[in-house]
Order: C-alpha cells, then structure tokens, then sequence
C-alpha cells in the first residue's frame, strides 16, 4: 500500500503476450472482492440494483477490506515472465475484472524495462 493506494502485481504469462490478452482464471473470492471493492467502477448496467435485488454474496463481493481503507484505490501491476528470460513486460493501470475473466483497462501505460548488459 502506497499513499491510499493498492498495488496488485500479477504475472499473467510465462511469455510475452500482449496485455488485452491478460486473464485471471482462477480468480479466488478474496482476489474478485479485491477488484470490485477497490478497483474502478464497472460500466453502467442496464438497471441499478436496489438493495432487495442484491444477495448477500454480491454484497460481500463489493464490501472494501477494511485494513486497506475504504478509499483505498486498486493498482494493477501485471507482467509477463520465464526464469531464462525475465521480465518480458511490465503494464500498470487501473483495470477492471470482468465477469470473463479479462480486464478492462483504463488507463494502463507500459513501463520501460532496464536494459540487459
């Protein structure tokens, strides 16, 4: 955690591949309340969801970790590496776990890496 924010680092391949095709397979429960509480705001549905539509699990998916603080915001780290290669890519953004398991990104930049000597 670094002045109210969360920064969340994850290798999503073994090789380079570009960061649209980043995905979470196995998102665990404590990793999706971790993008819903804190992350960006997911897109306009086509109805807002009153409080007797909502079930206890969604409301515990969208309930903020309350050591990280309820206006902590969520900063991806994602990178893709291999032990003989290294870091191939390093991305980071603001990005938004997507019921398929992709992210939406917005923004994201791709940081330089230090040159091999």
């Amino acid at each position: 955690m670094l002045n109210d924010h969360v920064l969340f680092p994850y290798k999503y391949a073994d090789r380079p591949l570009p960061l649209d095709r980043a995905r979470m397979p196995h998102a665990s429960v404590t990793r999706q309340r971790l993008y819903h509480a804190h992350g960006p705001e997911g897109q306009e549905g086509l109805f807002p969801l009153d409080e007797e539509l909502t079930t206890e699990e969604y409301e515990q998916l969208h309930e903020a970790f309350e050591e990280l603080g309820r206006t902590a915001r969520l900063v991806s780290v994602f990178f893709t590496a291999d032990p003989e290669g290294g870091i191939h890519a390093v991305h980071w953004g603001s990005a938004r776990l997507e019921p398929d398991h992709t992210f939406a990104w917005d923004p994201s930049e791709q940081l330089d890496l230090p040159s091999r000597t």
